[in-house]
């Protein structure tokens, strides 16, 4: 007696023969989802903090003042350049020596036509106008320095107060106010910044996808946390150069998280449709 298999089951054999192809035809890979970049924000300049806004957790946003530097002598030198940049006691001085001394010169010639004095008077009225002139320059010169000096001071009390360069989040704070924040390469950061809005997806694929992954494909992203949920993000870089030990190569993918809802430094599972390959047996690592 021939047996007649149920409308259950004929539907079940059919939804199995259609999500065939799409299984045979799309791989999974581990991934880990990272910021799209991490600062270490360090002072330009040396000095004692003197207060920082914001604290681990917290949302900063682009050119947001975070940390001010001590800046009390620096006003303090700001206020001596600016008084001498507007002092005009030295250039009055020089003007009135020089206005003086070509009058003197003027008579002096005068008198020389009419051989009432010899030329060598009229000469040392020419070397006093002479005198008179450099003297009102260099007046000049020494404002004009003053005017550089306080340009100077005000970009250095500036540079005292350290702004956000990204929009993104306070990872770490090192430092605190009261302490003595060193500049350059190597010193100890004041703020530990990253930028989550978009979120790097690092995948290790295995050599015989290499060529088969374009920048642009759209991948889909299964996070860790939350449990079900599902994104797409886009490769955006593809090593050129393959790791002969394991035979993988890096891909990096460009996943949108506006409003940061996704945590990075989580594992993921990375589909690619169209790809029928085997995964790689390596952790990931990044790309570029």
């Amino acid at each position: 007696m021939r047996v007649v298999p149920s409308i259950e089951v004929l539907f079940a054999a059919l939804a199995a023969a259609m999500l065939a192809p799409a299984v045979a035809n799309a791989a999974e890979f581990d991934c880990v989802i990272e910021p799209r970049r991490v600062i270490e924000l360090r002072a330009p300049i040396e000095g004692i903090i003197d207060r920082i806004t914001v604290d681990r957790g917290d949302i900063v946003k682009r050119n947001q003042e975070l940390v001010v530097l001590d800046t009390s002598v620096d006003r303090a030198t700001a206020a001596i350049a600016r008084h001498r940049a507007v002092m005009e006691g030295a250039v009055q001085s020089g003007e009135s020596r020089l206005e003086f001394s070509k009058g003197k010169l003027v008579r002096l010639k005068n008198l020389e036509a009419q051989k009432y004095v010899s030329e060598q008077a009229r000469e040392e009225a020419a070397t006093e106008q002479r005198l008179a002139e450099a003297g009102l320059l260099d007046a000049k010169d020494n404002r004009k320095v003053a005017e550089l000096e306080l340009a100077r001071q005000m970009e250095i009390i500036r540079l005292k107060t350290i702004r956000s360069p990204i929009d993104g989040v306070v990872v770490e704070r090192m430092l605190h106010p009261g302490e003595f924040a060193e500049a350059g390469v190597g010193r100890k950061p004041i703020l530990k910044l990253a930028e989550i809005d978009m979120l790097h997806v690092e995948v290790l694929l295995p050599v015989e996808a290499f060529g088969r992954v374009t920048p642009g494909m759209e991948v889909d992203v299964l996070p860790e946390i939350p449990a079900g949920a599902r994104y797409t993000a886009r490769v955006r870089v593809i090593d050129r150069l393959v790791d002969a030990a394991s035979g993988t190569f890096g891909v990096r993918l460009e996943l949108a998280n506006p409003q940061r809802r996704m945590p990075a430094g989580i594992r993921c599972k990375a589909v690619f449709n169209g790809l029928d390959i085997r995964p790689a047996r390596s952790a990931p690592r990044k790309a570029g």
